[in-house]
């Protein structure tokens, strides 16, 4: 028998990174049991559509795995703008959304159905100052770290959310769930930070592997794509046009005085929830 409301949510992903997607609210404690992957739905995040207000079309928060609320997702954001147009939101080719991180505008590709299937995010200016990120270090550039007698040097960078991209040989050889969190909980970052492993492919390449904050390792991070292309680009390494290429699939990224992210956008299914049920670990 049903104990409680339903809730509906929608599972989408972009470029391996998924979200669960409704228009109700979401607690910290539920966010968590959405997103357990052997005992809920599965996801890297909750992603609550709001209505927009002052200009806006639309509003997102965003809840990562551990419940925490995040400022900004760039994939998020694209999969919420597959909700947002289901719900009338917006145009077929354009939503301005509002998130922690501030305000987004997205240019949308819809199929013959209507549905969002790309979308490239504006995703605002990158900061390299140190305040802004936030971090406590004189310099955004060249902070290092030592896990077990291996030192790792970064270059950190802000986004809506902190950033601390960390060139390495070869991403794939980086045992990511034994240094991400130690590096995501450094105390020279104020509010924890999002952790990029990068190398670079070529002039116009780059090869991501990343440690999201409050989540784990993910296939893909928006942001975290957006901020390894920033400063490898402020290094001279790449030019102003990158692919990112990360577990997930491949990110475009377009540096100017604003970063453009594309990639694209998949809906995998829609469910009704009992969110108090699921949340109690109890059964029907």
């Amino acid at each position: 028998m049903v104990d409680g409301p339903m809730t509906h949510l929608s599972k989408l992903h972009a470029t391996g990174n998924d979200f669960l997607v409704t228009t109700a609210p979401v607690s910290a404690g539920q966010a968590v049991a959405l997103c357990d992957r052997f005992t809920g739905i599965g996801a890297d995040g909750v992603l609550v559509l709001g209505p927009g207000t002052d200009g806006a079309d639309a509003a997102m928060t965003l809840h990562n795995a551990d419940g925490s609320i995040a400022e900004m997702s760039g994939n998020g954001a694209r999969c919420l703008a597959w909700a947002a147009r289901r719900d009338g939101m917006g145009s077929p080719t354009r939503l301005v959304v509002d998130t922690g991180g501030g305000r987004r505008v997205l240019d949308l590709t819809t199929d013959a159905s209507g549905a969002v299937v790309h979308a490239v995010c504006d995703m605002g200016a990158v900061t390299f100052s140190p305040d802004e990120i936030p971090v406590k270090t004189p310099s955004a550039e060249g902070i290092a770290v030592e896990v077990d007698g291996d030192t790792f040097t970064g270059d950190a960078a802000g986004i809506g959310n902190p950033h601390w991209v960390v060139v390495v040989d070869d991403p794939a050889a980086v045992d990511v769930a034994r240094i991400g969190p130690r590096l995501e909980h450094d105390a020279r970052f104020p509010n924890r930070v999002n952790v990029e492993f990068v190398t670079v492919a070529g002039p116009d390449g780059v090869r991501m592997r990343v440690w999201e904050r409050g989540v784990g390792e993910t296939r893909s991070c928006g942001t975290g794509a957006c901020a390894a292309a920033a400063v490898l680009h402020r290094r001279g390494l790449v030019g102003d046009r990158v692919t990112v290429s990360v577990p997930g699939g491949d990110l475009a990224i377009e540096l100017g005085a604003t970063v453009r992210l594309g990639g694209p956008v998949v809906h995998v299914f829609d469910v009704d929830v009992d969110l108090q049920q699921l949340a109690e670990g109890g059964t029907s």
